[in-house]
């Protein structure tokens, strides 16, 4: 989820200011490659409606490769050009070497980082001769290469959601720049892409606002702070009790998804649920992460993609971690529900009741007409498609029991008079329709000197079985005269009745 609104943000803004959204696909940390996640991602965004303009699945522009193992020959000039600069240097200490460091540091209560102090101790360009680094490196020993963050110096980031924000550099390490692998870092494939593919604005979770004082470094160092972009770091999702971060563990715990689709971990085979496959709408989903952690100006909660353009700014995101709410989740989707057209939810009614149930294709439970009737009823009623059978299934198939709490608290022997004054009344009707129904029920009870309120939730068990359910009236002229007439026979025989 977090991926994904950081995304819709990026989408957003983007759009709003005529610009290009981007799909970059940043793997260069061979060590993380998951089999599969790219397309994940691509089906995702697709699935959300988040459609970038180009980039990896979504068609080549001028800055093509978009993925950057494509882009491995690029890096190496750029790791050189700071070398030549002054402004990184040759690395050849070993993981041993680099434990036993540490574990001296250590001893002395003293943390360990590779930083302005510990590599003039350390086997690097800056501590050999330009001989013995030449001769390393025509020897094919293994280095890395470092930038060399300056000493005593405030670097500044002009974030756009949080403002100023200054780290000394006393309080940064020497990033490795480029691996031994011949495979650039992170930093500098991002910050080398961003700027040859004149990105103006990098939009990213609060995990990175660490990285950024070396990512200003890294332009200053290579004479580009004039086209560096603005940055603009997202607040966490936080848990629904808003207590730290969120995570699939949450939602395990808590019975919600925590990423758009299905996933399975190709590796332990653990499986994740997705929204999509939990029967969440998309534009339900995008809407419900557009608001957390950004706030538009008013009240309005529902938004279209559109809308959200219009309307989106930077300005507005919260510095602050956004709280998950999944029952505000749901409310979201049972909202798009309500304005899907009755024949789309009705088409696939028909579809959930056949896998339900063995009915004829020529059963009149299943035709259009009588299923656009049952429409309104349900939809009113539920979160999600799958629940109109769920809560409905009584539309479909006659009671074979009752609620018993019902019968025992309002049933009296005496409302069997009632009930077959009803009974006579219906088989005497000629317009059975909802508001016909009810007048009738209402002129019965009252011709037997009863309220209405004493007679209608055992009205509603006979002819559903269950103490609650849709509009009372409105399912009986859905179930239409016959059929009523004959549940509450069924139902006043169960009660010897009649």
């Amino acid at each position: 989820m977090g991926g994904v609104r950081t995304a819709l943000y990026n989408y957003l803004f983007a759009k709003k200011h005529g610009g290009d959204f981007i799909l970059r696909i940043e793997d260069t940390d061979r060590n993380r490659f998951v089999p599969g996640a790219e397309e994940y991602i691509i089906e995702a965004l697709t699935w959300c409606g988040i459609t970038p303009n180009e980039g990896v699945g979504f068609g080549d522009g001028k800055h093509a490769p978009y993925r950057q193992s494509e882009r491995q020959g690029i890096y190496k000039k750029y790791a050189d050009q700071l070398i030549g600069s002054g402004h990184a240097y040759h690395a050849f200490d070993t993981e041993e070497e680099l434990g036993a460091l540490r574990a001296e540091m250590e001893q002395e209560k003293l943390s360990f980082a590779y930083n302005s102090i510990t590599r003039k101790k350390l086997v690097n360009s800056l501590t050999l001769s330009k001989t013995e680094v030449d001769k390393r490196i025509s020897n094919g020993e293994h280095y890395v290469i470092r930038l060399k963050v300056p000493e005593n110096e405030e670097i500044h980031v002009n974030d756009i959601i949080r403002g100023d924000v200054s780290v000394h550099t006393s309080q940064m390490d020497d990033k490795v720049l480029f691996k031994s692998d011949g495979m650039p870092t992170y930093h500098l494939a991002n910050v080398v892409d961003d700027y040859l593919m004149k990105i103006t604005h990098v939009i990213r979770g609060e995990e990175w606002l660490p990285s950024a004082p070396l990512h200003v470094l890294l332009y200053r160092s290579f004479g580009w702070e004039k086209e560096m972009p603005q940055f603009a770091h997202l607040p966490l999702l936080l848990k629904p009790e808003g207590n730290g971060k969120l995570s699939k563990r949450d939602g395990d715990r808590l019975g919600f998804p925590v990423f758009p689709l299905r996933w399975i971990d190709p590796q332990t085979k653990e499986e994740s649920s997705g929204y999509r496959e939990k029967e969440y709408y998309p534009e339900a989903f995008t809407n419900m992460l557009a608001l957390l952690g950004w706030h538009p100006s008013g009240d309005k909660e529902i938004y279209s993609m559109e809308e959200l353009i219009q309307d989106f700014s930077l300005e507005r995101v919260n510095k602050s971690g956004a709280k998950f709410d999944p029952e505000k989740t749901k409310w979201f989707n049972q909202h798009y529900l309500r304005l899907k057209p009755d024949e789309i939810l009705a088409e696939h009614l028909k579809g959930i009741i056949k896998k339900e149930f063995n009915f004829n294709d020529d059963d009149p439970r299943i035709q259009d007409d009588f299923l656009l009737k049952a429409i309104p009823l349900l939809k009113e009623r539920v979160h999600f498609e799958h629940e109109m059978l769920e809560v409905g299934r009584y539309l479909f198939l006659r009671p074979n029991e009752y609620d018993q709490q019902v019968i025992s608290k309002k049933w009296r022997d005496s409302h069997a008079v009632f009930f077959k004054a009803l009974l006579d009344a219906y088989e005497n009707m000629n317009d059975f329709s909802s508001a016909s129904a009810e007048q009738v029920f209402q002129e019965t009870a009252a011709a037997n000197a009863l309220k209405p309120g004493e007679v209608l939730q055992l009205f509603r068990v006979f002819l559903s079985g269950q103490a609650g359910g849709v509009n009372l009236f409105g399912m009986a002229e859905l179930l239409g005269q016959q059929e009523v007439i004959q549940r509450m026979k069924v139902a006043l025989r169960s009660l010897n009745a009649i």
